[in-house]
């Protein structure tokens, strides 16, 4: 019987508009078992629109400028469908974009996944804007370039899916099953998006994170034909978004921004400002709009420190910062490693010969959230018999981080954040992945892995207590400045709680002439203005 079920379903999903038949006469409008409905949207929209038609401008002369909206599992499409009615209110053309899957790690029968299109069509059509499937399978030839970009986007679902780097997709076969889904899947979100770039044009193509998934096949179609691109996500503060134009949010691309403000000094504001906030992450405690404390203990200075962990006083302290393993904050931003494990390992292998040093691993408090591969498994993989000079201090661990960082004579990090606080510090860094504080002016960083091993061996052979320069040290209080208070972009609403800050910024006030006056250049750079990062600094 279920495989008769099984046949009828998979015949029908061959059948143009047999899945809107059934939609419109048996499920009454409702979505598959193993697709996703969106009630708060459903009930939300019609005010969301009706606030929108009431805003909408008077025409100008000057052509409207038109926007893709691309939104693509239930929380992202719930959120950029939103973006888009905001982005309407203000006179811009929008077109919302969709991929019906509820999860991009389970293949869905061809009946089910037109069940789930025609739901969210239905749905999306009551906010007056075209909308445009991305999900159409497709055997289409890609050009090779975005070929060969969207191969590589798909090893890289892999790797963050499974949170282990590297995978074997040929011997693995849950590795190879999800390969295979995810180029397929991509392979039909860039095709399509490509089809759809040759005959539309657009101002902006808007993207959340645009380095996973068909958000990163979308974007590298939308590059390939060298549309304006606006990549965005959201990091540990509330009421603020990183936005990348041209490039993908995830790497968090401070160039720019470093280049308009990294000659000019902190004023005793800024100062203060950057000083309350580190004080703030030592403690554990929030600040302002930042959300996240990865800090679960209190500090106990570094005597308390040395004396708690049993570290020798007469030998100096490397502190080495891990990444999540597989998170994307921290995938394909290798130099001379093959990743972020890599580098672990082979670090490691050279410390473990250096026992007139002391190595301290903190593996990131954020390996407790996920199911992977984790840096403590490459420590003891890689040491199988931990030497006594070499700690481990695992992510559930509340030895304070900057108790760690006091007491360190050299920092190791691959992206982690942790690099630029010890800079702050005074300790040296040497920076190993492509982090966005690489090469501002404060880290050691090195081309390749001789290269790595003579600035390492320099640094471990300095005498103990050498510190940055002053001016090194002043770049990276000014650094962290521009990143963390001026890089964000203020913006109403935050993913992790999208619906909370909508009831604090309902759209149909943001609607409203001057509602969304506060964010207007978020909103002005994903209709695909460029960043005036002098202007922005000012404004923030």
């Amino acid at each position: 019987m279920v495989a008769w079920r099984a046949r009828v379903k998979e015949v029908a999903g061959q059948v143009p508009w047999a899945a809107d038949a059934y939609q419109a006469w048996f499920a009454r409008g409702r979505p598959p078992s193993n697709g996703y409905a969106l009630p708060r949207l459903e009930a939300a929209l019609g005010s969301w629109t009706s606030a929108v038609d009431r805003a909408r401008p008077d025409s100008h002369s000057d052509r409207a400028r038109r926007v893709l909206v691309l939104g693509f599992l239930p929380w992202w499409l719930e959120f950029s469908v939103a973006l888009g009615l905001l982005l309407a209110s203000r006179g811009v053309e929008v077109d919302l974009a969709f991929l019906p899957y509820r999860r991009w790690t389970v293949p869905v029968d061809p009946f089910d996944a037109s069940r789930q299109r025609a739901y969210l069509r239905s749905l999306l059509r009551t906010t007056g804007r075209t909308i445009i499937d991305l999900s159409r399978p497709s055997t289409e030839p890609l050009p090779e370039e975005l070929a060969r970009l969207i191969a590589r986007l798909s090893f890289t679902d892999v790797e963050y899916t499974l949170q282990r780097e590297a995978p074997d997709v040929e011997r693995d076969g849950q590795a190879g099953r999800l390969w295979a889904l995810r180029r397929a899947r991509n392979h039909a979100a860039a095709a399509n998006a490509l089809r759809l770039f040759r005959t539309s044009r657009y101002d902006s193509v808007v993207i959340p994170n645009g380095s996973i998934l068909e958000f990163g096949a979308v974007y590298h179609a939308a590059r390939y034909r060298g549309l304006t691109t606006v990549t965005y996500e959201f990091g540990e503060q509330r009421e603020r978004v990183w936005i990348c134009r041209n490039g993908e949010a995830m790497r968090l691309e401070t160039a720019e921004l470093w280049e308009a403000r990294g000659d000019i000094p902190l004023t005793p504001d800024e100062h203060r400002r950057i000083e309350d906030l580190v004080r703030a992450r030592q403690r554990g405690v929030e600040y302002q709009q930042f959300a996240r404390l990865w800090q679960r203990g209190q500090r106990q200075g570094s005597q308390g420190l040395r004396q708690a962990l049993g570290l020798d006083a007469s030998r100096p302290v490397v502190l080495l910062a891990t990444n999540v393993v597989g998170d994307s904050l921290a995938l394909n931003r290798q130099i001379f490693t093959e990743g972020m494990a890599d580098w672990l390992s082979r670090t490691l292998q050279l410390l473990a010969n250096r026992s007139d040093v002391q190595t301290i691993v903190r593996v990131h408090p954020g390996e407790l959230l996920g199911a992977g591969m984790t840096s403590e498994q490459v420590v003891r993989d890689t040491l199988p018999d931990v030497p006594p000079h070499v700690r481990l201090i695992p992510p559930e661990s509340k030895v304070n981080t900057y108790d760690l960082i006091e007491t360190a004579h050299l920092g190791l990090v691959y992206t982690s954040t942790a690099g630029l606080e010890m800079a702050m510090h005074g300790v040296p860094v040497i920076t190993a992945g492509r982090t966005h504080y690489r090469s501002k002016g404060f880290t050691d960083d090195p081309e390749t892995f001789a290269d790595y091993v003579a600035t390492l061996t320099r640094r471990l052979d300095e005498p103990a207590g050498r510190r940055l320069r002053a001016d090194q040290i002043d770049l990276a209080w000014r650094y962290a400045h521009r990143f963390f208070f001026e890089y964000p972009f203020p913006f109403p609403w935050h993913l992790l709680h999208f619906w909370k800050d909508m009831e604090a910024s309902p759209l149909e006030a943001l609607a409203q002439a001057g509602g969304a006056e506060a964010y207007r250049e978020a909103l002005d750079v994903m209709a695909g203005a460029p960043v005036d990062w002098g202007q922005h600094a000012r404004r923030a």
